[in-house]
């Protein structure tokens, strides 16, 4: 049989997940639906699986990869197919010198334009210029003290290496050298105050035509249409950055791109560049030779609007002045170690909601004495069906209802468009908490199942999220969220609505208490309640009558059944 491609399932929307882990070699034989690699996206970790048995021919990633739906990732050759397989490869061997002998004669044809064309190269390469290198652009900060000089006079530098250290109000910043060549004269001293378009030194620019052959290596299609034009090539890329210049965002500082200034990044980056309005001679590129990738750019602008300038954030005018550290280590013993990439997006994610939305929370206490009377009498009949029946299934199918009775709590704002997206469906993530951080897979159609299905369903998510095995289609698709605390304790707390969605419920640890019946105080089990809502949304009266539905649906279960 003939191989086929290990392709990457649909993610369920998520792009350019990271490999995480490799779980075969190339040569190992596996079944099919075993494991080939894991992937982590921004909320759990996903094993891709083999689309068959046999044996794996070659692997085309490596940990640490982006992959997106459709990706090759690798080929797998049938168990039964070892023949075809060794014909092929034989055939191709066979075929290879008869490949090779023109490709020689090619080269050896070459050789004297090779060698023609090296003096011109050398002269190119010998040319020089004399530069003054500026401060650029310091977002807006003034007099920022240096406080270390990375180069001598004399020294011979490339592009991007560091010429001085300065330091802001937040962190230390190396300025880095925008031309290749030798260090003149150095025109700062350690404490000077520096402020943008500063003079730091004088040097010769080298001027190399092996950027340019950089760039082409690189895969680079801009790079390949300039070097159809070798005499026009620099002038091209000058007049492309005249013509298309990169949107400047409000409030931000600009800072044009110097001539000797050279950025490697493909055209899908510098697409999405302009349309985020980044500068990329601004931007330092984590790729190979320093490329700028897609992720270098959203980065950029993820901590651009995360600074804080002199009391507002950049872009906006506005903002929240950012946390300046102090230096811990004075104080005794830290250790750093990097945020896990779901810890990472969590924190995005519920600063994001934070920020954007306004929260508001109601708080009720739900009797609850008969449902858990209910729920305990139901336990030998749970082991009979192998399902353990928590509070939670009733709490969902609560929620269920008070979604269908109070529509406006099952939407989601569009500020873009000024619209209300109604939902005509009821599904509810319920957050697990895992070793790995909070996970929320969702359930769907609650309204439509019964608890038994609920407890059943429930319980095996929360299983997978644990083992790290849940699937983007499991996370994806909420109108409502519960949270729950109520088997580690508190009495109540404000949860952080899981935008999009406009609520989420939380629930602490029920206890006995006092309810007076109108003659004497009877002891009722009661279930503190706690719904955030987004105020945008949902006004006060409207929370109100959700809680309080909420307690009757849990105070008398079969209404529920209505």
């Amino acid at each position: 049989m003939s191989e086929q491609e290990i392709k990457v399932p649909d993610l369920g929307g998520a792009e350019d997940v990271e490999v995480i882990e490799l779980l075969v070699s190339v040569g190992d034989t596996v079944e099919a639906e075993d494991p080939i690699l894991t992937i982590e996206t921004d909320k759990a970790s996903v094993e891709l699986p083999s689309p068959g048995a046999g044996k794996i021919t070659s692997l085309s990633v490596e940990v640490g990869d982006k992959l997106n739906d459709g990706d090759v990732v690798g080929m797998i050759e049938a168990s039964n197919g070892s023949e075809s397989g060794e014909s092929d490869s034989s055939d191709a061997e066979a075929e290879e010198p008869e490949e090779k002998e023109p490709k020689n004669e090619t080269d050896s044809e070459s050789e004297p334009e090779a060698e023609e064309s090296k003096p011109a190269a050398r002269k190119k390469s010998a040319a020089t210029r004399k530069e003054t290198v500026l401060v650029p652009s310091l977002d807006g900060m003034e007099d920022v003290p240096v406080i270390e000089i990375n180069v001598a006079e004399g020294d011979t530098l490339e592009v991007e290496a560091p010429l001085v250290t300065v330091e802001s109000d937040k962190a230390s910043m190396e300025i880095p050298s925008p031309y290749a060549g030798k260090v003149d004269k150095v025109l700062v001293a350690e404490g000077d105050k520096l402020s943008e378009g500063d003079k730091i030194l004088e040097m010769t620019v080298t001027e190399e035509d092996g950027d340019e052959d950089d760039e082409q290596d690189e895969g680079s299609a801009e790079s390949s249409q300039e070097s159809t034009s070798a005499p026009e090539t620099d002038s091209g890329k000058q007049k492309d950055k005249t013509e298309e210049p990169a949107p400047q965002p409000q409030g931000a500082t600009y800072e044009p791109p110097s001539p000797g200034t050279k950025v490697h990044a493909g055209p899908a980056v510098r697409k999405l560049a302009r349309e985020l309005g980044a500068d990329l001679t601004r931007i330092k590129g984590s790729g190979p030779k320093s490329r700028i990738l897609k992720d270098d750019v959203q980065s950029y602008i993820k901590s651009q609007l995360q600074q804080s300038q002199q009391g507002g954030s950049v872009g906006t005018g506005s903002g929240i002045p950012g946390v300046k550290l102090p230096d811990f280590s004075q104080f005794g013993e830290v250790r750093r170690e990097p945020m896990s990439r779901m810890m990472s997006v969590t924190a995005v994610n519920m600063q994001r909601s934070w920020l954007n939305v306004p929260h508001v929370t109601q708080f009720e206490d739900a009797d609850i004495t008969d449902m858990e009377a209910f729920r305990q009498s139901q336990k030998a009949a749970g082991e009979k069906k192998g399902v353990k029946i928590t509070p939670l299934p009733f709490i969902l199918k609560a929620c269920a209802a008070a979604l269908a009775e109070l529509p406006q709590f099952n939407v989601s704002l569009d500020m873009e468009r000024k619209e209300v997206v109604r939902k005509q469906y009821i599904h509810i993530g319920i957050a697990v908490d895992t070793p790995n951080g909070l996970m929320v897979p969702v359930i769907r159609d609650v309204d439509q199942k019964g608890l038994w299905e609920l407890a059943e369903e429930s319980a095996e998510l929360a299983q997978k999220a644990r083992d790290r095995q849940l699937k983007p289609a499991e996370m994806q698709g909420a109108c409502f969220t519960i949270t729950s605390l109520g088997g580690i304790g508190g009495t109540a707390f404000t949860p952080i609505v899981n935008t999009p969605e406009v609520a989420i419920l939380g629930v602490s640890k029920a206890s006995m208490q006092p309810v007076w019946d109108g003659s004497e105080f009877q002891p009722r089990l009661m279930l503190p309640l706690s719904l955030s809502y987004d105020h945008r949304a949902v006004n006060g009266a409207d929370a109100a009558r959700f809680t309080a539905l909420l307690g009757q649906l849990l105070g008398d279960i079969r209404t529920l059944l209505l």
